[in-house]
């Protein structure tokens, strides 16, 4: 499903959002801003949107790697950090398993990814694996307006327009974004999101809903070492 959609992605993507996905992803990097040394991993990357935004951002001294496991996703991503100059690594990975050493990051981030991990506990599991004791994860995610009103047009226009336009303009045949808005409705966000986080190893989780709720950046903390031995010894 996602090969298929990739070569038109990103502009279906800025169509159907009107651009302000683009502002969702310099909010992120704004509230969760990359190391002045070490490194950043941008999970379920894509065509590498938010690993180029990090990337367009960090000296030198910082690496920008960019994962998922679609190939021709990564390709585009590969096109667009050539075109523009910018340093990252991509790589072909199972977010459920990823190919990197514990602790190796400071940062870790996903857009709009993890509700597409088929077992969201093992993917944050992972992150938190892969992410140094008190380095930062950010997961920017689709979520549901609290606000009855705009919940509801919301859905209409998630179930009755993005699906037909998505699909017609992505020359899909697999329905890839009937699937997007079945998914965000089904995906756990808030508070439960929040508490899947913490279950992970990491705490202090901080939320920013956007955009009168339809998305959410939440950014947390990998507990320190110290921290994981008292939670262990309880």
């Amino acid at each position: 499903m996602f090969a298929e959609i990739a070569p038109r992605y990103d502009f279906v993507n800025r169509m159907l959002s009107g651009g302000i996905d683009t502002l969702w992803r310099r909010f992120t990097v704004k509230h969760a801003p990359p190391p002045s040394t070490g490194s950043v991993l941008d999970v379920c990357t894509g065509t590498g949107d938010l690993a180029l935004t990090y990337a367009a951002k960090v000296n030198s001294q910082v690496r920008v790697v960019g994962s998922d496991f679609c190939m021709p996703m990564l390709d585009r991503g590969i096109e667009k950090s050539a075109a523009r100059t910018l340093p990252v690594e991509w790589i072909e990975a199972d977010a459920m398993d990823l190919p990197f050493p514990s602790a190796s990051f400071d940062l870790v981030t996903v857009a709009f990814g993890l509700r597409n991990i088929a077992e969201t506990n093992r993917g944050l599991a992972e992150m938190a694996r892969v992410c140094k004791p008190g380095g930062r994860l950010a997961i920017l995610e689709f979520s549901l307006p609290n606000n009855s009103f705009i919940r509801k047009s919301y859905l209409w226009y998630f179930r009755n327009v993005l699906p037909k336009i998505g699909n017609t303009i992505a020359h899909n045949h697999s329905d890839a974004y009937t699937y997007l808005n079945q998914s965000v409705e089904e995906f756990p966000s808030g508070e439960t999101l929040a508490t899947l986080i913490k279950e992970a190893g990491f705490a202090h989780v901080d939320q920013f809903p956007l955009t009168l709720g339809i998305a959410t950046l939440s950014i947390a903390t990998k507990t320190e070492l110290s921290e994981q031995k008292e939670i262990t010894d309880q």
